[in-house]
């Protein structure tokens, strides 16, 4: 049977710093209040979390990353990719 991460972990509460989230789940869990869009745009600014390349098809966010940003939202500056002058670093 196959169990969904919202199923086996209701919120990201019960997972370590270490772990990783995909877009889908930060929908799911009520994480971000936007748009998958607005995710990528608030990336490429710096204004959310960049996340890893997991594998071809998969990228998630390390939740420890998540975390950060839901400390400080309004002031949260990633320290991974950000677009300065249209070119991505």
């Amino acid at each position: 049977m196959f169990h969904t991460a919202k199923a086996i972990y209701p919120s990201i509460d019960g997972l370590s710093d270490n772990a990783l989230i995909r877009l889908e789940n930060l929908h799911s869990f009520n994480i971000v209040p936007f748009s998958s869009s607005t995710v990528w745009r608030k990336v490429r600014t710096g204004d959310f979390p960049s996340p890893i390349k997991v594998s071809a098809g998969v990228t998630a966010w390390r939740v420890g990353d998540i975390r950060a940003w839901l400390d400080a939202p309004a002031t949260f500056r990633s320290r991974g990719n950000t677009v300065a002058n249209g070119v991505q670093r």
